[in-house]
């Protein structure tokens, strides 16, 4: 009997002492091995306000003599857009958009179009979506203008006060030539401007 309980003394004494054990091991463990932190920069995005010119080129040509309105148009960044020194736009980006509104060209008017840009490619091959225009201080429109006068007609011009002579000037008609096709050249410098804010949440790191 007494045998039985000295066994069972020690064994709760074994137990009580792994217990401990156990618990010294585990604070020991906890205060050996730090947590990880993964630094990650945190990006929200930087937004381009409706309005602001991005200088391009354009990649090919483009005529209203053989494009029509969904002509996809390319064109290609001269230089690096930076803000707050970061590269948001770098060079060689692609604007990729399509010929829209376009009018033949009629007596008296050049013909016009307007070039639609709806996506951004950057170098690395992403892709943002975007709105704006190939710009042009007539509405965006390219071409369009007043042609030359088709006739000239001399008009008898009277001086009263050197003796009343007499001179000819040459005064434009009422008639005008036909207008001539609009086109943007290859490697011709054009802008973009944007008609809607642009968010770029990528950019390129060197």
């Amino acid at each position: 009997m007494k045998k039985t309980i000295i066994i069972n003394c020690m064994k709760n004494i074994l137990i009580l002492l792994f217990t401990v054990f156990m618990i010294l091991c585990s604070a020991v463990v906890a205060e050996e091995v730090e947590p990880i932190h993964i630094d990650v920069r945190g990006y929200n995005g930087i937004n381009l306000p409706e309005g602001t010119f991005i200088g391009v080129e354009s990649a090919q040509e483009i005529s209203t003599q053989y494009c029509q309105n969904g002509y996809k148009a390319r064109f290609i960044s001269t230089n690096d857009f930076y803000i707050d020194d970061i590269n948001i736009i770098p060079v060689n980006t692609a604007f990729i958009g399509y010929v829209e509104d376009v009018h033949d060209p009629v007596v008296g008017t050049n013909s016009s179009f307007k070039v639609k840009i709806t996506k951004m490619i950057l170098p690395d091959d992403y892709e943002m979506p975007m709105e704006g225009y190939i710009y042009s201080s007539n509405g965006n429109m390219i071409g369009g203008e007043m042609t030359a006068p088709a006739v000239w007609r001399k008009m008898p011009h009277y001086q009263r006060n050197i003796g009343m002579n007499t001179t000819l000037q040459v005064r434009p008609g009422r008639e005008r030539r036909m207008g001539e096709h609009a086109l943007i050249l290859s490697g011709e410098d054009r802008i973009i401007v944007l008609t809607k804010p642009l968010e770029i949440t990528h950019t390129i790191t060197p």
